[in-house]
């Protein structure tokens, strides 16, 4: 449960942190703050007030509170609710995902539907609210939490790149979660990738890849889950991990809101600073004006984690 909450809770301090220097250049975060443990790194801008979640925990709370309203995975449900929420007018909304959400066709072609007339829909949009999901279908074990992460992701993204980059995180997460490395069980995760997008995700999560190497923004799902793994794997600690995730600008909400989830399930609780939990705070809009704090996140996790006990 520890790790269950810091897992969550990782991924809206990653999104917040992130949020300010969102399509800046690389480099951006350590220079205005060089030194690990600096004050006011939670700093807030580009119309983010410090520790504001945006639009991937928004969405990853809104999945939480499906799964556990209506007890277990209800698809219509969702989408329902994320119909809603894009209604009320959210600060930040990814083009994939405002497209399905408002193109007026039902849950189960919506996206599908987008994907043929644009034949654009790798983003990552589907990997950057998957921390809730994550935590709730992990006890189910492997495959049920990679064909729910599937399942979820479809909602909003028809191309099954964004599919299975989702599964690889819900199946990372799963592994944290028991204690295990998912650095090291990378290789046998990659084999339950679809073989026909195997290759690519191979590439980026690699031991010598470098976010440097992606010949895609990371607003696409590979680089964004590949540089992720990559910020995990080469720092040691939660903190740090974050602020290699950050450095590297670009899309660096995401980027770093994939990584914290990550980092919290491999460090848990304890590795995660204060300083940037107490600020948390999550806006839903289309939601009765509803803002979630720590606390109400911490319970939140817990819930996902104690109802599939």
């Amino acid at each position: 449960m520890d790790r269950a909450a810091a897992t969550i809770v990782g991924s809206a301090v990653g999104d917040a942190l992130g949020a300010p220097f969102e399509f800046g250049p690389a480099g951006t975060f350590s220079a205005r703050f060089p030194e690990a443990g600096s004050c006011g790194e939670m700093c807030g801008g580009g119309g983010w007030e410090p520790g504001e979640g945006t639009d991937d925990t928004q969405l990853a709370v809104l999945i939480a509170e499906s799964l556990l309203q209506r007890g277990g995975l209800d698809l219509p449900d969702i989408f329902s609710r994320f119909q809603r929420w894009a209604a009320a007018g959210p600060k930040d909304i990814g083009v994939q995902t405002e497209d399905v959400l408002t193109n007026g066709m039902p849950w189960d072609l919506a996206a599908a539907i987008q994907f043929q007339v644009n034949g654009r829909a790798a983003g990552n949009g589907s990997l950057m609210r998957a921390s809730t999901s994550a935590v709730y279908f992990a006890r189910a074990g492997r495959t049920v939490t990679m064909d729910a992460a599937r399942r979820i992701a479809a909602l909003t993204h028809g191309d099954r790149a964004a599919w299975e980059g989702t599964a690889v995180f819900h199946e990372l997460v799963r592994l944290g979660l028991q204690g295990a490395d998912p650095i090291g069980a990378l290789p046998a995760v990659l084999d339950l990738v679809h073989p026909d997008h195997r290759r690519r995700y191979g590439t980026v999560l690699a031991p010598d890849w470098h976010p440097d190497q992606a010949t895609e923004f990371n607003g696409a799902v590979w680089p964004c889950l590949g540089s992720a793994v990559w910020a995990l794997r080469t720092t040691n600690s939660f903190e740090h991990a974050l602020r290699a995730a950050v450095d590297l600008g670009g899309d660096t909400d995401t980027v770093a809101a994939v990584t914290g989830g990550l980092a919290g399930a491999c460090y848990g609780w304890e590795a995660i600073p204060a300083r940037w939990t107490d600020p948390l705070h999550v806006p839903l809009p289309g939601f009765g004006g509803r803002v979630l704090r720590l606390p109400d996140l911490i319970d939140l996790a817990h819930h996902l984690e104690a109802d599939t006990d």
